[in-house]
């Protein structure tokens, strides 16, 4: 089992989010994909989540916490000068990617959420982000979460598939399709966590049906949706 909490980071756009794991035994955490970047700190190293597209399987310790700093859509990449396709499904150091403050590093170590803090102002102060790439990069997610196609993100925001393809990629880390099939898929979580049965979490979610669930329950984590939703694993977002 794992207890999770979050509350507002210090700058616009971010949250500090920390996951522990409870329980006597150390287990591996199966970390699912869900449209978000974060930088994350664990054990006094500070790492650069990337936007993921597949589980990812981390270690955890008994009364051991991570803590992360979350970004709101397009933020990461505009905040820490990478392009989001290039990072996808990597955990990458954070002092191969900027300068971090000699002050976090050091913080990292016994108070992270003051370590991430620190990289969020230092990182807010160096950068001034284009408010139109993440009004643009925010409302591109709300209609994936909606279930909006290509077609009408394409009409409605004036602009051809062709450029949304481009600026998805680079602020998301793929395309709006497998956006879009992400945060479906993280829905189907939620309403699994209601009890509810399979078949009505695929239509809930809007999945063809429950077989499509399937397909794609083993498309981003690995595993059976029934494996998911038994608790087989300890599964969490970051």
């Amino acid at each position: 089992m794992s207890s999770y909490t979050a509350r507002p980071g210090p700058v616009p756009g971010t949250s500090l989010w920390r996951v522990a794991a409870e329980g006597d035994a150390n287990e591996a955490f199966r970390v699912l994909p869900d449209a978000a970047m974060d930088v994350v700190c664990f054990r006094g190293e500070l790492l650069f989540a990337g936007p993921d597209t597949t589980a990812m399987l981390v270690p955890s310790f008994k009364d051991a916490a991570t803590w992360g700093l979350r970004f709101s859509p397009g933020l990461a990449p505009s905040l820490l000068g990478v392009s989001a396709d290039d990072v996808v499904n990597q955990r990458i150091a954070l002092h191969e990617l900027l300068r971090v403050p000699p002050a976090a590093l050091d913080a990292a170590y016994f108070d992270p959420a003051e370590a991430l803090e620190l990289v969020a102002v230092e990182l807010w102060q160096r950068v001034a982000p284009d408010p139109a790439v993440l009004n643009l990069a925010c409302s591109l997610d709300s209609s994936a979460r909606k279930g909006a196609s290509v077609q009408y993100m394409s009409e409605h925001f004036g602009l051809s598939q062709r450029t949304l393809l481009r600026f998805s990629s680079r602020v998301f880390g793929y395309g709006l399709k497998t956006l879009m099939a992400i945060h479906r898929f993280q829905r189907a979580l939620d309403l699994s966590r209601t009890g509810a049965a399979i078949r009505d979490v695929a239509a809930g979610a809007r999945y063809a049906d429950q077989a499509h669930l399937s397909r794609e329950a083993r498309r981003f984590s690995g595993v059976t949706f029934r494996h998911l939703i038994d608790g087989a694993s300890q599964t969490t977002n970051r």
